[in-house]
């Protein structure tokens, strides 16, 4: 089935989950060297649940630019979602958030234990590098700048950096400029990441379209975080897996408490429309359409 072929912006999200899924279960079926429970702790940790947003962007961005069948937004799909599940295992740490409840299950230091937890997180970190280098779907250059595209966007330049600024930033106040900083790091950097990848994987390495591109995801990754600030506070908490007002309550800075509840609203339809207006330079017509659908989607989602 080519996902691109998708015109229903569910159905599309649905086959990126079902073939994302499939596609990491084939990944973490392959470490015999690792033991039992570890590889068990990583399986629940990846593979129950999730939007899949991040794989969902690789596919959307590969198929706006070529087919995705015929690169590797497979592999790319996985190695972000590994990435983005390595953060949120670690995340939910004793030692960061201190979580309970993870998309309405025990988190796994809850569900196994702290060392477990620690481990899983690392592993599914260095899993991720792994299997972009090792793809022979990509030639070695495009590998190359798939790896530091993805170690960019989540080490020192990207999510490790930014949070190290939002545990720093705890009963602080911050402008607005200094909490887009933040998020822009700490959650748009693998998001930008994922659609970069995804252009990548489909050969694409024109710079112009690489910028339109990363333009468009600067404004979606933060776009996400205003939208997940706004849920913090009118979300059900039963969906959301966590304390209503988490954020709040740890008197974090958020864009409801510094814009109020229709600033950060307006914020992000703003950020939405600029990210629609990027998609135009492309020159793609109706094949970004799905990226387009995305976008919207970021803002009307209740969890």
């Amino acid at each position: 089935m080519s996902l691109v072929s998708q015109t229903d912006l569910p159905a599309f999200l649905l086959a990126c989950q079902q073939r994302c899924a499939e596609q990491m279960g084939a990944h973490l079926n392959r470490l015999p060297h690792m033991p039992l429970r570890l590889t068990e702790a990583m399986r629940y940790s990846t593979l129950l649940g999730g939007k899949r947003i991040r794989p969902a962007l690789v596919y959307a961005s590969a198929g706006a630019l070529g087919d995705p069948r015929t690169g590797g937004s497979d592999v790319a799909a996985c190695a972000v979602e590994f990435m983005h599940c390595y953060s949120l295992v670690h995340d939910d740490l004793p030692a960061m958030d201190n979580d309970d409840l993870r998309r309405g299950k025990p988190t796994l230091h809850r569900a196994f234990d702290e060392a477990t937890a620690i481990l899983a997180g690392d592993a599914l970190q260095s899993l991720a590098f792994q299997i972009l280098g090792e793809t022979p779907q990509l030639a070695p250059e495009l590998r190359l700048r798939m790896l530091t595209v993805l170690a960019q966007s989540a080490g020192c330049q990207g999510m490790i950096a930014g949070q190290g600024i939002d545990l720093a930033a705890v009963g602080k106040s911050l402008s607005v400029t200094e909490l887009e900083t933040m998020h822009r790091l700490k959650t748009g950097a693998l998001i930008s990441a994922s659609v970069e990848m995804g252009a990548l994987s489909a050969g694409c390495t024109d710079p112009q379209t690489l910028t339109a591109l990363r333009d468009y995801a600067r404004c979606i990754g933060l776009a996400f975080q205003v939208q997940d600030d706004i849920l913090d506070v009118v979300g059900d908490t039963a969906t959301l897996g966590k304390t209503q007002g988490a954020d709040h309550a740890r008197n974090k800075p958020t864009y409801v408490s510094l814009l109020g509840l229709d600033g950060a609203r307006s914020k992000a339809d703003d950020l939405v429309a600029d990210a629609i207006a990027a998609l135009s330079s492309l020159g793609v017509g109706e094949r970004a359409g799905m990226l387009e659908a995305i976008a919207v989607y970021i803002t009307s989602r209740q969890h």
